[in-house]
């Protein structure tokens, strides 16, 4: 993998054994990336980036464009989301260092902390929390998964990504799945999973992808619409 500029966009180029050429816009910031065939110059890359920024900043500017909601602190009456829902955080300080994380009337989100605890704390406590509950459903999607496509995983993970979903090793049949989903429904949630270990068929988001894609979750481009334009 390297790295071009061109007119201030910084782009990510990998060189893959595919035929076409890939280009892609990210969520949430608007990062790019181009997959080319091997034989491919980097004359040629960059000619192609050229011809294409005004697409690339289209794109990136729909990003911008979307609504952002501020930065959380953690504190009573944040908006709050668990799995497509949202929920106000309420926060409950004890004098007992056993720190826990509650649903309660599928309204509030109520989060007891130790007295003094700074936001940092607080936010590590949410994100351990979302890592368990996400972790909990993440299993049997997967079973229910490798039984329709006949495949296997190998291992799977969770982890803070900031410009993927989701990542496939298809050597290691290993997947990683961003811990962010857990705020997502959960049909992203499956979506993404899908997406994963179509990659374990076909390493590249060409034609034979998306024909794999279309076999098995005929209706991914709709929730990958909805999971790209998410503000949660």
């Amino acid at each position: 993998m390297t790295l071009l500029t061109i007119n201030d966009i910084e782009i990510e180029v990998t060189k893959k054994n595919i035929k076409n050429i890939h280009l892609s816009v990210h969520p949430p910031n608007g990062e790019v990336r181009i997959s080319v065939p091997r034989r491919m110059t980097d004359d040629a890359v960059r000619l192609f980036a050229i011809a294409k920024t005004p697409w690339i900043k289209k794109q990136q500017a729909k990003f911008e464009n979307q609504e952002r909601i501020p930065d959380l602190e953690y504190v009573s009456g944040e908006s709050h989301y668990y799995f497509g829902q949202r929920y106000l955080l309420n926060v409950i300080y004890q004098s007992s260092n056993k720190s826990r994380v509650e649903i309660r009337n599928k309204k509030y989100i109520d989060l007891y902390v130790k007295e003094g605890s700074n936001k940092e704390k607080r936010e590590k406590i949410m994100k351990e929390w979302y890592r368990k509950e996400l972790k909990a459903v993440i299993p049997s999607t997967i079973n229910k998964w490798e039984k329709i496509m006949n495949l296997t995983v190998g291992e799977w993970g969770v982890k803070q990504m900031k410009t993927r979903w989701g990542t496939c090793n298809p050597n290691a049949k290993r997947i990683w799945l961003n811990l962010e989903l857990a705020k997502k429904p959960l049909h992203c949630l499956e979506y993404i999973i899908v997406h994963e270990m179509a990659h374990l068929i076909e390493k590249g988001h060409g034609e034979r992808f998306k024909a794999i894609m279309d076999k098995y979750y005929s209706n991914w481009r709709n929730v990958k619409k909805e999971l790209n334009g998410l503000v949660v």
